[in-house]
């Protein structure tokens, strides 16, 4: 079978056709790529052409575990260079593309807003050009068959109140560079769609967390303070919520999406786990005080450090996922409390792998900061 767990719509295709789907995923040796990557030669039957350009976040260490599979392969590509992405699609003939390939850390937007302008604006214009040059040359079955996804953030909507949720209809709004850039690239996927007939899908997603996210994020920064017995900064009160959503449920939702989304519908993907800043940096505290109760610098807690906040730090993400869920019958499978722990524990069992990745690539220090060079670890 296509899909060896369940069946879904796009596949029947791909089943009558007696071949496997063949998938261009973007940024594939990132957090939420690699977990993509693994998702799709695990459980499903379709070829895998994985193109990153392996920048500070991204290790091909993240897919030692499809390394070698007949039906992954990989290339070193930057989105932006336009000859090395239509060779791409000229050799491997794709049948879908994955766009996840980009800038994410927001703290590094506000030091150099050049890269995410230059990878989310640039590289995603890029690949829609090259995906539609691609898409106008093939078959009309084809065509109709192709899919391109883009997957997004909540970011773009900027800032919530105490109530209310972000849903597929709510007005941009990004505050920062980072959620700025990945607006422009959801309106340039969507302008390619409404101008030239690009068949494409569109997704935002509330935080991700789980195994292999590189350590300057709220959650592995936290885990790898913590164990060192380093001071945890925590922005302003801590009283910014986020909504958290396990990466593994988030690749689930993406290849939900795929199979039965409607073209040119934008889908929101949220784990309905919405949590301050400091309830997440004291969970993890405790968690690690459970795991590790011989550690010299428990209770963890006392680590915790409040310093000056982020410039321009939204107040609260909270995504409305009524849609996917009434739609396409998705669920996220893990609640913030198992997702958490079982992070937490993969971090505490892969310290060799966190040292590997941040070896001459980040030192922990404060990124974003006013006044620049202030030497304290970020939090996301």
């Amino acid at each position: 079978m296509f899909l060896r767990r369940g069946h879904l719509q796009i596949a029947a295709s791909y089943i009558r056709r007696q071949e496997a789907m063949k998938i261009l995923v973007t940024g594939g040796a990132g957090f939420i790529g690699s977990a993509l990557v693994r998702f799709l030669i695990r459980e499903t039957d379709a070829q895998v052409v994985n193109l990153d350009c392996l920048t500070y976040a991204g290790h091909l260490s993240t897919l030692a575990a499809v390394d070698g599979n007949k039906r992954y392969c990989f290339e070193r590509v930057n989105i932006c260079d336009t000859r090395a992405v239509r060779r791409v699609f000229d050799e491997h003939r794709p049948d879908v593309v994955m766009h996840l390939a980009a800038e994410s850390h927001v703290d590094r937007s506000i030091d150099g807003p050049a890269a995410f302008v230059q990878t989310n604006i640039v590289g995603t214009y890029t690949l829609l050009e090259a995906a539609r040059n691609y898409w106008t040359s093939l078959a009309r079955d084809q065509q109709a068959q192709f899919r391109f996804q883009h997957v997004s953030t909540d970011e773009v909507y900027g800032s919530l109140g105490k109530g209310g949720y972000f849903t597929e209809t709510t007005a941009y709004d990004p505050s920062s560079p980072y959620s700025a850039s990945k607006a422009s690239a959801d309106h340039l996927v969507r302008a390619w769609h409404r101008t030239f007939g690009l068949p494409v899908l569109v997704t935002n997603c509330s935080n991700n967390y789980g195994h292999f996210q590189f350590p300057e994020k709220l959650i592995p920064l936290t885990i790898q303070n913590a164990l060192a017995g380093k001071k945890l900064p925590v922005y302003g009160t801590g009283e910014n919520v986020r909504d958290w959503l396990f990466v593994d449920d988030h690749v689930r939702a993406l290849w939900t999406v795929l199979v039965k989304g409607r073209v040119g519908e934008t889908y929101n993907i949220g784990g309905e786990s919405e949590r301050t800043n400091i309830a997440v940096v004291r969970t993890i505290c405790k968690l690690l005080d459970e795991l590790r109760p011989d550690s010299p610098h428990a209770p963890h807690e006392g680590l915790i450090q409040f310093v000056t906040d982020r410039p321009g730090h939204d107040f609260r993400y909270a995504i409305g996922a009524a849609k996917l869920r009434g739609e396409l019958g998705w669920r996220p499978v893990e609640s913030f409390e198992s997702g958490l722990k079982k992070t937490v524990e993969w971090y505490l069992d892969h310290q060799e792998w966190c040292g590997q990745v941040v070896r001459d690539r980040y030192d922990g220090q404060r990124l974003g900061a006013k006044p620049a060079g202030t030497k304290v670890a970020a939090v996301a």
